[in-house]
């Protein structure tokens, strides 16, 4: 089956969904399929790139961030690659037509479907949803509530990775919701010794609750332990500015991936993740998949990936979480014994059960199953 991947995010750029997609189309390409993704454009980034099986077809936009695309840049995406997308619709005999975000990539989807005929399945991904993401949209999907609903409304599919997002978008639109998690391959384990570090990593939004992590740290004795917060975003220099008053040393490593990154989750002790709000956070999985005590908050979709090889505290409760940490620095055998854990849990997301279950959305949703 060929299969036409739309996402305005794609590797290098973008944050969650954005390596999510790429491995699902790498995943699905060894499974003998062929896929061409039409994403977003990128300063020098190369306009046409291959992966194997794998196309990544970038069209220009304006974007003037790696981290992050802000409302009149993702519009230029969708006017920019509505062309180009329709004319990959006439040369190639696609089975189905897979969108991920309900907005903005799903405008660009729906309009296709519209004129090709394609089958459509869209995956959300948490702040395409109403009521996901209050710090940022609120107004903005009030706004395109009609627009929002047509969109879902004329998906053959609608997939979400958590049983809370799907919560959401039934709130919205009363409609069907696949649930798939997101799938995962742990890297090579690393054998190397574990540091009394006290890990972040995410990009620096408000809801990501970084600033909760320095203040439960405040009051701790750090002597021995290091802190280290790896991530970008408008917030950085706030948080800079609120460590250097708090008196919290912290080793401030910005945005990294690959292998880098990879090591800093095998070295870890501790990963801590108190976000308000949160649909399948990657972080989570790869700080399972490092083999981290970890410390999440106990809201929206991260008690799904967390399961009980975790801590989980209340969103926002300072003093919660600064026990919990005090609790894990001091506990070597619970920190082992979350370590175990965490390597079993991350099990439950093998791509090759994701793969299984895309491929029967695919053929539900009216796509030509055959290789």
């Amino acid at each position: 089956m060929r299969i036409l991947m739309l996402n305005y995010e794609y590797p290098p750029l973008g944050g969650g969904a954005s390596p999510v997609t790429r491995a699902l189309c790498e995943h699905l390409a060894a499974a003998g399929h062929e896929v061409d993704v039409v994403t977003m454009g990128y300063q020098r980034l190369p306009r046409i790139e291959m992966a194997g099986r794998v196309r990544v077809i970038r069209i220009p936009a304006l974007r003037r961030s790696m981290v992050r695309a802000e409302t009149p840049e993702l519009l230029s995406y969708v006017l920019s690659a509505l062309p180009p997308t329709l004319a990959l619709t006439r040369r190639w005999r696609y089975g189905v037509v897979h969108a991920h975000f309900i907005v903005p990539t799903g405008v660009l989807a729906a309009a296709v479907r519209r004129i090709s005929g394609l089958p459509l399945v869209v995956t959300a991904h948490g702040s395409d949803v109403p009521g996901y993401n209050p710090d940022r949209f609120t107004r903005g999907h009030r706004w395109i509530a009609p627009v929002w609903r047509m969109v879902a409304r004329s998906a053959n599919v609608i997939v979400s990775p958590s049983h809370y997002l799907r919560t959401l978008i039934q709130r919205a639109c009363d409609l069907p919701v696949e649930v798939i998690p997101y799938g995962f391959d742990p890297p090579p384990r690393r054998h190397g010794e574990r540091k009394r570090r006290i890990l972040f990593v995410s990009r620096l939004f408000p809801r990501k609750g970084a600033h909760y992590l320095l203040e439960a740290l405040a009051e701790l004795p750090l002597a021995g332990w290091e802190v280290t917060i790896a991530g970008d975003g408008p917030m950085l220099e706030e948080l800079k500015a609120q460590a250097k008053r708090l008196g919290v040393p912290v080793d401030w490593r910005g945005f990294i991936k690959g292998e880098p990154l990879e090591e800093l989750y095998a070295s870890s002790a501790i990963f801590v993740f108190p976000s308000t709000n949160d649909n399948f956070p990657v972080v989570l999985l790869e700080a399972l998949a490092g083999g981290c005590a970890v410390i999440a908050t106990n809201v929206s979709g991260m008690p799904e990936v967390v399961g009980d090889a975790g801590i989980l505290v209340p969103p926002q409760d300072v003093p919660a979480l600064r026990a919990a940490i005090r609790r894990l620095m001091h506990d070597d055998d619970l920190r082992a014994d979350l370590s175990v854990r965490a390597r079993a849990r991350i099990t439950h997301f093998a791509w090759d059960n994701v793969i299984r279950r895309y491929l029967e959305v695919y053929r539900r949703a009216g796509g030509d199953g055959s290789v």
